[in-house]
């Protein structure tokens, strides 16, 4: 190998090895994330947000084409094309000889030539049987559900962020709370271990002590590698690097939830996407089915046209026009129209049970989140003076196995019983934010984006100047 080459992939050995070095550097980085900034990363990065964008300008495609099929088409068309017969043709023709009269067969050949033809014909519908009424209808209801189907996916990241963000939240309290454990214990450790050596208390104490030691070290482990795992489903979910160190604000607050269950019910009827998505899925059959009806009925165009035809090109002589009327109608189909309409019926049938149905599954959410929430609520009062009781528990187990009234058994129950009071707080801490946010979903709580995401805080009224122009249509 000579020296050049040497040189050359040295060079590149180091600067992939620069690369990796750097790759590592920023994957690894630290960020500092509160909920508005990860509900931002969230709306910019995640393909759900962007999939509902897609579905809304496709459905608004949809709808005005369905709009524009109502006025006048316009079509042009040029046929350019050179033929003949395969045989020879021939023709008699009528042939004065003096007084006479004779008939002449005359062979015309097989009439090989060009013809060129233009054509610009103007159609207006004037009555479709509601065809392209119920098209527009369908195709309006279909828009106005991706709509509200963006908006849920809104609602549905802002849950997927918060609960994400509090899991987080919660799996980094419980490692701490592990490692209070420990240290805990460890201490108390220290202080059996100095007593047996001086033959206070007997080995059993000592041995007792490093095992429950040792069950906190592994609960500690198991804490820290939840808390890992739940870092790295934020990062998946904001659009960050995996192994990137996440700091947070701390949201796990309790704020009393004002409203009542009467009030939840109410403003998710008014408010809930997937309410007025089964709303429009019943409009859009109701479309579907005006389109299919309209098989049996006359369909009616005013035509204009202006043609020309000529041997040479363009063929733009000979030219003829004509206006007038066109009527279709399906007079025999052999049950085809008939059987679409049975079709768009038990379609109708089946968007309006969609909708009863989604009906009660959206009072069951409200109910289920709500209660779940009145239930966390009580457990934080309840389990708030059960910490205070049980720290206060294990101060005086400690202190009397201290003065040698108490036994090792009290102090390692008071401190499993401290461990549990505070692993309780904290758990019911952390449903009570996750159940609120759920809640706020279940109702349909419009999501108030973040001042760096550009869109609106409600889709469909952003819409609302397209809407009531289909309503006059």
């Amino acid at each position: 190998m000579n020296r050049n080459k040497l040189s050359k992939r040295l060079l590149a050995l180091s600067a992939a090895m620069t690369m990796a070095l750097c790759q590592s550097a920023f994957a690894g980085e630290t960020v500092e994330l509160n909920l508005q900034d990860a509900m931002t990363r969230a709306f910019n990065t995640n393909p759900a947000i962007s999939i509902a964008g897609y579905e809304v300008k496709s459905a608004k495609a949809t709808l005005d084409a369905a709009r524009s099929s109502h006025l006048f088409s316009i079509n042009a068309q040029h046929v350019t094309q050179r033929g003949g017969y395969d045989d020879d043709r021939y023709a008699t023709t009528i042939v004065k000889n003096g007084g006479n009269i004779d008939l002449v067969t005359v062979n015309t050949g097989k009439q090989i030539g060009n013809s060129h033809t233009n054509a610009i014909t103007a159609s207006l519908p004037i009555y479709t049987g509601g065809k392209l009424r119920g098209a527009t209808r369908q195709a309006k209801a279909n828009y106005k559900a991706t709509l509200e189907g963006k908006q849920l996916a809104y609602n549905t990241m802002r849950s997927t962020v918060t609960n994400g963000y509090c899991t987080m939240l919660q799996a980094d309290n419980l490692q701490k709370l592990g490692r209070e454990s420990v240290e805990r214990l460890a201490d108390h450790l220290k202080n059996v271990e100095a007593q047996y050596e001086v033959g206070v208390v007997a080995k059993v104490d000592v041995l007792r002590s490093q095992v429950e030691l040792a069950n906190a070290k592994q609960s500690l482990i198991q804490a820290e590698n939840a808390y890992q795992i739940s870092e790295a489903n934020l990062n998946r979910i904001v659009g960050l690097p995996m192994d990137t160190t996440l700091k947070l604000d701390n949201i796990l607050d309790y704020v009393p939830y004002e409203n009542d269950m009467a009030y939840c019910l109410d403003y998710a009827a008014k408010n809930r996407p997937e309410l007025e998505q089964a709303r429009q899925g019943v409009e859009a059959a109701k479309g579907a089915l005006m389109v299919a009806r309209s098989g049996h009925m006359p369909q009616v165009a005013a035509t204009a046209s202006q043609a020309w035809s000529d041997s040479n090109w363009p063929g733009d002589e000979n030219g003829n026009w004509g206006v007038g009327v066109s009527v279709n109608f399906n007079v025999f189909d052999s049950g085809v129209t008939l059987s679409k309409i049975h079709g768009a019926q038990a379609d109708l049938a089946k968007a309006e049970e969609t909708y009863r149905d989604t009906v009660d599954a959206v009072n069951l959410d409200v109910r289920s989140n709500y209660l779940g929430l009145r239930e966390a609520e009580k457990r934080i009062h309840t389990t708030q003076t059960a910490v205070e009781q049980a720290e206060e528990d294990y101060r005086i187990a400690k202190l009397r196995y201290m003065n040698g009234v108490g036994t090792n058994t009290d102090v390692l129950d008071a401190q499993v019983a401290l461990t549990d009071a505070k692993t309780n707080y904290l758990q019911a801490l952390y449903d009570y934010k996750t159940c609120m946010t759920d809640l706020e979903t279940a109702i349909g709580v419009p999501m108030q984006f973040p001042t760096a995401v550009t869109v609106e805080p409600k889709l469909a009224e952003a819409e609302k100047a397209v809407n009531e122009k289909a309503e006059e249509e």
